[in-house]
């Protein structure tokens, strides 16, 4: 087997975890188990897994990749939730990226309570936890510069709201999923296109609104205030939007959910109504978790990397540890849009 390039060229550089089980043809687990000696490998696959360590010199030592001894090689990860489909994929992205690192993660869930995760932080802050992962943080951004100004190292997963420039982010390109997801809908000839929005405090909201209204203008199509309906990211909210719609004189053709429960509630709040989906109403939603594909017809939404945006905000969060400098503070990932059968054609124009 040839040993891995550095990067100027020369073979000899490190492997990682991952590298190993590929090069071996085994998972990462049965690498842990040989590194660890623990857990069963049979002889044959230990005996080939040893020789593809010794021949590219990984070690599982944190002092051989520059941490130093006073770690505690444990991240702290705040999250409003664990059980909703989006925030546990978003932490399944973080425990795998640092499994390899052979790090743990430490979840602590602040269920939207500020004050709840503010004492949560100055746990983790206080020798618990190496460095955080925030998501969807309630801080403000002046809170988030005086956590900075500790010394504390952290990265925000989805941030809540526009924070300071000097915080690492990481999020989903929101704008742009909005303008797929509405410019879709228009080319199936749906003029009346409502949107369920999220909370309009929550930069989320914001950036699809844009998405939304660009995809519109760029049609030709004036915005109706009236087929907006702020809501709350519940299955719940997004049936009672639904059924606001379907009380106007001019009900919509189409409904543009900003993410997945919402887009499920309005589905209910049609077919209560009698209508069909999509032969009356086409439905899109956003973020892609599982209820997209729980639901009849099965749902036409935007995906968001989620369990990338987890393993993102590890890489830049090694990155601040290792005093490594990286060239984008704030990385946007991209969504694409995941057609189904949710959505058809529009009415005749």
């Amino acid at each position: 087997m040839a040993a891995l390039p550095h990067k100027n060229g020369r073979s000899g550089q490190r492997a990682t975890i991952r590298e190993i089980a590929e090069f071996a043809g085994v998972s990462i687990a049965t690498v842990s188990r040989v590194v660890n000696g623990s857990g069963y490998v049979s002889d044959k696959t230990r005996m080939a897994v040893e020789s593809v360590i010794r021949e590219h010199r990984y070690t599982a030592n944190r002092s051989a990749r520059g941490l130093s001894a006073g770690r505690t090689g444990l991240v702290g990860v705040t999250l409003p939730r664990i059980h909703p489909s989006y925030f546990s994929v978003i932490v399944a992205g973080v425990a795998e990226a640092l499994y390899e690192l052979d790090m743990r993660i430490v979840l602590a869930p602040t269920l939207h309570e500020h004050d709840r995760e503010v004492g949560l932080l100055e746990r983790l802050m206080h020798g618990t936890t190496d460095g955080g992962l925030l998501v969807l943080p309630e801080e403000s951004g002046s809170e988030l510069r005086t956590l900075m100004s500790y010394g504390y190292r952290f990265v925000v997963v989805d941030p809540r709201m526009r924070i300071d420039e000097r915080v690492p982010t990481v999020s989903a390109a929101n704008s742009s999923g909005a303008d797929q997801a509405t410019r879709y809908l228009l080319e199936l000839g749906h003029r009346r296109i409502a949107a369920i929005t999220g909370p309009g405090d929550m930069m989320a909201t914001e950036e699809r609104l844009r998405g939304y209204h660009a995809a519109l203008a760029t049609a030709g199509v004036l915005p109706d205030p009236a087929i907006v309906i702020e809501s709350d990211w519940e299955v719940d909210g997004g049936r009672r939007a639904g059924a606001a719609l379907f009380e106007l004189a001019d009900p919509p053709t189409a409904i543009f959910a900003f993410n997945d429960p919402l887009a499920v509630g309005a589905m209910q709040s049609v077919v209560a109504r009698g209508l069909r989906v999509p032969e009356d109403v086409s439905i899109v939603g956003f973020d892609d978790t599982v209820e997209s594909e729980f639901v009849t017809p099965l749902l036409t939404t935007v995906r968001q990397p989620l369990a990338e945006m987890g393993r993102m905000g590890v890489s830049l969060l090694m990155r601040l540890l290792e005093n490594r400098s990286f060239e984008a503070l704030h990385v946007e990932l991209a969504t694409q849009l995941i057609v189904r059968a949710s959505t058809g054609a529009g009415p005749a124009r």
